[in-house]
């Protein structure tokens, strides 16, 4: 995952201001896949970040599909035990900005 901490700051300049936040977790929840010729059973990655003016309200940051796409992928070539990357686009509120 410090892959995606490493590359997000530089497509997400607005992810450097005072009021913004970004991460990734992995969750508890396992995803049934496909690797090669076979079949997984493997652990999903999040993926997070929002912004906000006053710390009170945030929005989920539009990432780049490009950019998207090229973090699952390293993502779930480096990360073993890893089969599917989601990203959260849930504003705040309703969500809060932490996962609990």
């Amino acid at each position: 995952m410090r892959g995606f901490s490493d590359r997000r700051s530089a497509s997400c300049p607005a992810c450097r201001s005072a009021h913004a936040g970004y991460w990734s977790l992995m969750m508890p929840v396992k995803t049934v896949g496909v690797m090669g010729d076979g079949g997984t059973c493997e652990y999903v990655v999040g993926l997070r970040a929002v912004t906000s003016t006053d710390g009170m309200n945030a929005d989920f940051y539009q990432f780049d599909v490009k950019f998207l796409g090229e973090t699952a992928a390293r993502i779930i070539n480096e990360a073993k035990g890893v089969n599917r990357v989601v990203s959260d686009v849930t504003s705040k509120p309703p969500g809060m900005v932490e996962w609990e």
